[in-house]
């Protein structure tokens, strides 16, 4: 059609053709003005941050307390049978298998000896595993220690007697030993270091009891262990039987290493491994930054360690050569004591939660101070009852005793920064050992001989041990209030 002339002062409409459905043009929308990256965060930085992540191992589910708890309470109870082993072998059976050329009280005294011995090597390894604990981290730590006194363990269950190799197996029996100790010397410190710093801050000292208990629990196995073969004719408990304990305890070994495996590394160690702020020396920065803290950690160690093994191993001696009572009577009363150990620990370390470390390891050591002669006149009656043994086995070690031990693990961890945590609280309750529980039977063996069965002096042996640790304790501080370890 042709178009039709404009009037004037008409604009003409133009229509523009539509695209087709689905073809039209996106609006554009004005992008906001952004500053590069890099004038944002520095490349470098960015590139830092990307290599850690990438670097950093998938993170493991933060497992219960109560989990790692009962993990350290079962690996701390495998160490403790198998050196506990040691201690009641030491008092009923080496003498005489190893050790037979001698008086008899000459060949106790050598006896416990290569008993001390174990003691000796615990500070060495407590430093070694010490620095790798503090550097590679505690749990790596706790798989070595506990092959180490499996396999220790099981060795002396195989050793040939002297009547067979002669002087090598006193010889081997003590090397055997160095080797629990180092074991052991290793162990303490990692295994209360996972209970203690996976534990929130109000609870710390009843979760850390939990390896502590495992002391009890291992002295409970040991002694059932040894009260069974012990019913054995004399002369197949010396030619086999007292190896039977000692050959058990590498199935016992595999057990805690499966059980340590399903637990996470110590939430403590990992803050200082993300931080890079390991030290380089832990043990030497222990000794040159916290020296008060390691000598605090020593002094407090004597009563409890060296009277607990005056308890439980000096006596068993005394009970079977000077008071003449049979070996099962004594026993009986360790087994009873050990039951209530398992609950008493615990408990002290809950307590010390609400009223603080230092007052209830004050109870303790005063205790032990209150009981250090009326522990012996107790003793002298079992021949005439049994009973009176085992309540002075119980009220020594639980009122005394577990009133110290229970809250040791969180108050020597408090002790210490984590950086030297495994470090500093190894080397004091370790060295210590050596005077302590190392020498305790040793000395009180002399002693009750130049004494001629008089046990006056062992008690003012014990009552020595009480003031060093009850002036460590009063210059110890109170740490169950911190908030973080």
């Amino acid at each position: 059609m042709p178009q039709q002339p404009l009037k004037p002062g008409v604009q003409p409409i133009v229509v523009e053709p539509v695209p087709p459905i689905g073809t039209q043009p996106t609006p554009k929308t004005k992008v906001p003005n952004i500053a590069p990256v890099d004038k944002v965060v520095d490349r470098a930085e960015l590139l830092r941050l990307q290599q850690r992540a990438l670097a950093r191992p998938p993170l493991e589910p933060k497992p219960h307390i109560t989990k790692v708890a009962l993990a350290s309470l079962i690996g701390t109870s495998i160490e403790w049978y198998d050196y506990f082993l040691y201690g009641t072998a030491a008092a009923l059976v080496f003498p005489k298998l190893f050790f037979p050329k001698f008086d008899p009280v000459v060949g106790t005294i050598l006896a416990f000896l290569t008993f001390t011995i174990g003691f000796v090597a615990r500070p060495f390894a407590g430093v070694v595993f010490g620095h790798f604990g503090d550097r590679v981290g505690r749990k790596q730590m706790l798989y070595i220690t506990l092959l180490f006194m499996g396999i220790s363990s099981t060795c002396i269950g195989l050793l040939p007697t002297y009547a067979i190799i002669g002087v090598w197996a006193p010889i081997l029996l003590a090397l055997l030993r160095v080797c629990q100790g180092i074991g052991l010397g290793g162990e303490w410190g990692g295994a209360v270091l996972m209970a203690v710093e996976h534990a929130p801050a109000n609870r710390r000292g009843f979760y850390g009891a939990f390896p502590q208990t495992g002391a009890m629990v291992g002295g409970l196995l040991s002694t059932v262990a040894f009260m069974l073969v012990t019913r054995l004719k004399e002369a197949q408990f010396l030619s086999w039987g007292w190896r039977l304990p000692f050959l058990f305890s590498i199935a016992l070994v595999g057990v805690g290493i499966w059980i340590r495996m399903q637990i996470a590394e110590s939430p403590a160690f990992e803050r200082i491994k993300d931080q890079k702020a390991e030290s380089r020396v832990p043990v030497l920065e222990a000794i040159k930054k916290h020296p008060k803290a390691l000598l605090v950690a020593m002094g407090m160690r004597f009563a409890e360690n060296g009277l607990y093994y005056i308890v439980t191993v000096f006596a068993l001696t005394y009970g079977a050569t000077v008071l003449k009572l049979g070996r099962a009577s004594f026993l009986t009363g360790l087994i009873i004591n050990y039951c209530i150990g398992f609950f008493a620990m615990p408990f002290y370390g809950h307590i010390s939660d609400k009223i603080g470390r230092r007052a209830v390891y004050l109870w303790g050591a005063c205790m032990c101070g209150v009981l250090a002669f009326p522990f012996f006149w107790m003793l002298n009656k079992a021949p005439q009852n049994p009973v009176w043994g085992w309540v002075a086995i119980i009220l020594m070690a639980q009122l005394g005793h577990s009133a110290m031990y229970g809250p040791q693990a969180s108050f020597f961890a408090e002790l210490f920064p984590a950086r030297v945590r495994y470090s500093g609280a190894s080397l004091g309750y370790q060295l210590a050992s050596i005077f302590a529980g190392g020498m305790a039977p040793v000395v009180a063996t002399a002693l009750l001989a130049w004494g001629h069965n008089k046990t006056w002096p062992i008690s003012l042996y014990m009552l020595s041990f009480v003031i060093i640790t009850v002036v460590a304790v009063l210059f110890a501080e109170e740490t169950y209030k911190k908030k973080e370890v």
